[in-house]
């Protein structure tokens, strides 16, 4: 172990002893530690002082780490991302199947370039690979990563968390409910999580009664949700990726979601949901390939690019829903949504709605692309002359009724549809768009970025 001190230019005798002042008031001088596995690092790490700086050699360290004052604690820092868990060039703590490799119990920590493996799996006794105890304010955690069956990150009762550029997996194996979640915040405000990648774990974010939530440029595969909020207010995510995972986004029983440039692809029961929220922007999206292999229509979980389930007033526009068994569906409301300029590409079912009570699908004039609808344009103003119901009274009764649906296609359901669309049988019931659009319009989402 070797410790030093800061090194100090001469000073002014005024100077000089405004530095002496500062440094008494702090309690001591900061210091910059290195330590290697040889060191009783475990103890030097908790007696610590505010401001230290604790250098880790790589190697593999066989004890968890308590932080108890404002330290940061690094290791090397590694270009490749192949390195991290290797201890002949990565900081390594095993923290030995049980318990949490690092547990964070003062503000103004910042931990980064460490690699923690090994942590318990005991959920309810919050085991995770870094633990960020109440109270404990500003902490950054950087250039992490953390391979273990319970949280990768979890954050309880504190704010101003950052997470950023973090490896988190978990156990492939498990049960994707008996993982903990990659991330696990719980009454936490204002936190920041960048260009992070989650693998194998429950959620690859999960928020509980957070305030604020900023989640930007972050990858999710092999998990139930990428991102999950619950009770949630004023949270935003742009430009993160779910892929391979059970459902792309959740936003649930949570307020003021901005939710925007994000892409969400070979996902099962859903790319986005809105389930019971309100307030919230759903914008500049891209869904692709929502398929559920063992969805039955008379259980409705067939694969939806979008599912509002019960919200409230939230605003749905330019996003791109293409190749789900349904584009969208909508149960227990849904009234209060405006949907506009999406586009419904390809997908087997463009819209699944049981209820009556009409929906009207545009605002200002413009509607929606329905890659299905044969419209026509005389007017040439790119909007279609004619509305578009994407479930007519026909569909709802196979909703209904799904063992019928094999006569969906027969040359009587056909002609009986053609009689109600001459003859506006059905107009002012279930979904209708007004004022369709004659082409899609563009809409990137989110490029597979970190840890991709």
């Amino acid at each position: 172990m070797r410790r030093g001190f800061a090194r100090f230019f001469p000073l002014s005798a005024a100077a000089a002893a405004a530095v002496v002042a500062l440094a008494l008031s702090q309690g001591a001088w900061a210091a910059h530690i290195k330590l290697t596995p040889a060191d009783d690092f475990a103890r030097i790490v908790e007696s610590a002082k505010d401001g230290d700086v604790i250098e880790l050699a790589p190697g593999l360290y066989k004890k968890k780490l308590t932080i108890r004052a404002a330290i940061t604690l690094k290791g090397p820092k590694l270009t490749d991302d192949k390195d991290r868990l290797d201890a002949k060039k990565a900081a390594v703590i095993d923290a030995r199947g049980r318990g949490s490799g690092i547990t964070v119990r003062v503000p103004q920590v910042v931990v980064e370039n460490v690699a923690v493996i090994n942590y318990g799996k005991n959920l309810y006794a919050r085991n995770a690979g870094v633990r960020v105890t109440d109270g404990a304010d500003r902490v950054v955690l950087r250039g992490l990563t953390l391979k273990g069956p319970g949280f990768g990150i979890r954050g309880d009762r504190l704010e101003e968390l950052v997470v950023e550029d973090c490896r988190i997996e978990g156990v492939r194996s498990m049960h994707v409910l008996d993982r903990g979640d990659g991330v696990f915040l719980n009454y936490v405000k204002r936190p920041k999580l960048t260009g992070n990648a989650a693998r194998n774990v429950r959620d690859g974010f999960y928020f509980e009664n957070v305030d604020e939530s900023e989640s930007r440029n972050n990858f999710f595969t092999g998990a139930q949700y990428g991102i999950h909020w619950m009770y949630t207010r004023g949270d935003s995510a742009y430009d993160n990726v779910s892929a391979g995972v059970i459902g792309g986004f959740a936003l649930m029983s949570s307020k003021s979601i901005h939710f925007e440039n994000n892409t969400a692809r070979r996902c099962v029961e859903f790319g986005v949901l809105l389930n019971v929220c309100d307030g919230c922007t759903v914008k500049g999206n891209r869904v692709e390939g929502v398929h559920n292999p063992g969805g039955r229509p008379e259980l409705d979980n067939e694969g939806k690019g979008l599912f509002i389930y019960g919200p409230g007033a939230n605003n749905v526009e330019r996003n791109w829903f293409s190749g789900a068994d349904i584009g969208v569906g909508v149960a227990l409301g849904g009234e209060g949504n405006v949907l506009t300029e999406n586009c419904f590409v390809d997908n087997k079912i463009q819209v699944r709605y049981v209820g009556r009570t009409p929906l009207e699908w545009s605002r200002d004039k413009r509607g929606n692309y329905w890659s299905t609808f044969m419209a026509w344009d005389f007017d040439k103003d790119g909007i279609s002359d004619k509305p578009y119901q994407p479930n007519d009274s026909l569909d709802r009764i196979f909703w209904i009724y799904p063992e019928a649906r094999f006569l969906m296609d027969s040359p009587v359901v056909a002609l009986l549809r053609w009689l109600a669309q001459q003859f506006e049988i059905d107009r002012g019931k279930g979904v209708t768009d007004s004022f369709p659009l004659m082409d899609p319009v563009p809409v990137t989402g989110a490029r597979e970025g970190a840890g991709s």
